[in-house]
């Protein structure tokens, strides 16, 4: 058998699973905590999370330490949530630049669409402004490019039909009502709205459409990572 990880001394142990609990996607288990202190005695480990959610517990705090699915996660306060809730409110209510919304307007219309693309009908880097509306989680990765080099592509989520009150993509304007933006997006004119199908196809310079151009679906690894733009 190995030989058992010595725990640290308790108050920098306290320390170290606030931390972990922190930074954890998933919440924090008593197996995760086996896995970082090989052999270390379990009740230990468990009293040691015990103290750590009792420290939490005192009414002038705005964070919890909650039992959750069988591990520890740090979380707001229930009866501090309106002020959360407010806090995106006023977060989504903020309004896009121009080249966030222009290029919101290139990837609805034709996405997926890689940042290359982008970049050939804006003129512009548009690395910064991906990262932003990625952030806000208005676009996200769906998938790689069959090409050299295999770019991530990018299309619309959710969040964007419900931060421009659509139901669908067939919602959105046709691209006739945008006018001399689309003709500047380089965007092709078309008398519908796109379909939830349709917006994900591209046409020709002949205006034949090559919907069926190969790409591979995201992964989990690569619709979660946060995207450096460097992706061409």
């Amino acid at each position: 058998m190995p030989e058992p990880t010595p725990l640290p001394e308790t108050p920098k142990l306290r320390s170290i699973l606030e931390a972990l609990i922190f930074a954890a996607e998933e919440p924090l288990t008593l197996d995760d905590l086996e896995e970082l202190f090989p052999g270390a005695p379990k009740e230990e480990l468990q009293q040691a999370l015990d103290d750590v959610t009792s420290r939490w517990e005192t009414e002038d705090r705005g964070l919890q330490v909650l039992r959750v699915a069988g591990g520890y996660r740090l979380t707001t306060r229930p009866d501090l949530g309106e002020w959360v809730r407010a806090l995106f409110r006023a977060r989504n209510r903020r309004r896009l630049s121009g080249a966030a919304l222009e290029t919101l307007a290139i990837v609805a219309y034709r996405q997926p669409i890689t940042t290359p693309e982008i970049q050939q009908l804006r003129g512009t880097d548009p690395a910064g402004v991906l990262q932003t509306l990625l952030d806000r989680r208005l676009l996200k990765v769906v998938g790689r490019k069959k090409v050299v080099g295999k770019p991530m592509m990018y299309g619309t989520t959710p969040e964007f039909l419900t931060h421009f009150g659509l139901n669908t993509l067939a919602d959105l304007p046709t691209l006739e009502e945008f006018g001399a933006l689309a003709t500047t997006l380089g965007l092709p004119l078309q008398h519908e709205a796109p379909t939830s199908t349709g917006a994900f196809e591209e046409e020709d310079e002949d205006g034949s459409g090559h919907g069926d151009e190969e790409f591979e679906d995201a992964t989990e690894s690569d619709s979660e990572r946060d995207d450096d733009g460097d992706d061409s």
